[in-house]
């Protein structure tokens, strides 16, 4: 597979042309479930991010894009406060979720990572049986009152991710020995089975072939109906397939966000057109 220095290549040797599906790219519609103003984040005495501002719609997905560095997943992890765990990490303004500013010293981390699942950039599900990686959430939360309405939110979480069928059978068999694209599936059944109302995922398919790539895009799109989703992607290919909003990050700033349509046909910034057309990245 190559790698994302040889995507780089390719693209600067010719503009190339994204395809937009029309039918996933249409505006996001509903409300906004996140809402960020003046985000900034350092990182000791470097800062990552400079007055970042942006809407999330909720179920819709909602892809950030840009070259290495950029600041993307810092903004990705700052939505349940994963970079609380980095040590000289500070996070300045404000970040809300359903209009509650998350950053607020009553907001317990913990029920806030239940609210807002994440997928990283490889999977990495637990030392357990399939079946204990994802009644692992439920059990330390407490949403299941007994054994069988566990069972019932393993089953109903592992048919959302699209993976029952393929490990009904072999629930208490290791879910390690799984291939990496049905890993990948498994720890997405692992963040919803506690319900969350957001799915953050860090570049979900950087370590996958391209058939397990395809079947976590089409799981993405279904799950779109049912959650608010922001994923961080290199390939713009895959943002223009899986997102509705697209959001151009560019040295720990964001340039410009809107429709992903638009983003990627219409760019109102010059940046982002350079980008999108490999002139660099």
């Amino acid at each position: 597979m190559p790698s994302q220095r040889d995507d780089a290549a390719a693209h600067a040797e010719a503009p190339v042309h994204i395809a937009v599906d029309r039918a996933h790219a249409a505006a996001p519609v509903g409300g906004v479930k996140i809402r960020a103003r003046d985000v900034n984040v350092f990182y000791g005495e470097k800062q990552a991010l400079f007055d970042v501002g942006l809407d999330v719609p909720e179920k819709a997905v909602t892809a950030l894009i840009g070259p290495s560095g950029c600041g993307k997943s810092t903004f990705l992890r700052s939505i349940n406060r994963m970079n609380d765990t980095i040590p000289g990490c500070k996070v300045k303004g404000r970040i809300e979720l359903d209009g509650e500013d998350i950053n607020d010293k009553s907001i317990d981390p913990v029920v806030l990572r239940a609210r807002v699942g994440m997928v990283f950039q490889k999977p990495n599900p637990f030392p357990k049986t399939i079946f204990e990686n994802v009644a692992y959430g439920p059990r330390i939360h407490g949403t299941a009152s007994g054994k069988a309405e566990l069972e019932a939110i393993v089953e109903g979480s592992l048919k959302r991710a699209g993976l029952w069928a393929e490990v009904a059978d072999r629930l208490h068999q290791p879910g390690t020995g799984l291939s990496g694209g049905q890993q990948q599936r498994l720890v997405i059944a692992r963040a919803i089975a506690v319900s969350p109302e957001v799915i953050l995922m860090d570049e979900p398919c950087s370590a996958l072939d391209p058939i397990a790539t395809a079947r976590i895009e089409e799981l993405i799109d279904e799950l779109r109906n049912q959650y608010c989703i922001v994923i961080v992607t290199h390939s713009m290919a895959q943002a223009a397939r899986v997102s509705q909003k697209t959001a151009f990050f560019h040295l720990g700033k964001l340039v410009e966000a809107g429709p992903t349509g638009e983003i990627f046909t219409n760019p109102r910034d010059s940046r982002t057109q350079d980008y999108i057309t490999g002139r660099f990245g």
